[in-house]
């Protein structure tokens, strides 16, 4: 059983870091001139939500199963993005804001958290392929 949870999470890790290159990409995009504020802040906030639940799901699943290393691991990152998606200020379009991404160096604070947002899933994934191959040899 337990195989088959990190198996899970193993997969939701891969899909998390496909979703932080893309927004890597689509910032950097931004920044090179070849597509418009609005366009990339479109783009972002459009796959927002389902990153939210991608993240969720894996701190929930271990919260449940009692691997507490991998639930405290995930719950910094998680909460920290569920608040700034509930903290998003009235009268913007969501997290991303063409309006204010070029304002106040905000195009490279989103550019840096997306890096260690990469850099964070890409730690998950092996510590979940790691766990993955434990639970298998102990089983």
């Amino acid at each position: 059983m337990e195989a088959v949870i990190f198996v899970f999470s193993l997969i939701d890790c891969c899909a998390l870091i496909f979703l932080a290159v893309y927004f890597i990409i689509t910032l950097s995009d931004l920044e090179c001139d070849y597509i418009n504020a609005r366009a990339c802040c479109s783009k972002l906030n459009k796959w927002m939500f389902p990153y939210l639940i991608g993240i969720t799901i894996p701190c929930l699943t271990m919260i449940v199963t009692h691997h507490w290393f991998e639930f405290f691991l995930n719950l910094k990152i998680a909460t920290w993005d569920v608040v700034r998606f509930i903290m998003v200020p009235s009268g913007n379009v969501g997290v991303f804001d063409p309006t204010e991404i070029h304002n106040r160096g905000q195009l490279k604070s989103h550019m840096k958290e997306a890096m260690i947002k990469l850099g964070f899933h890409l730690l998950c994934f092996f510590i979940y392929l790691y766990s993955m191959i434990l639970a298998l040899i102990n089983d």
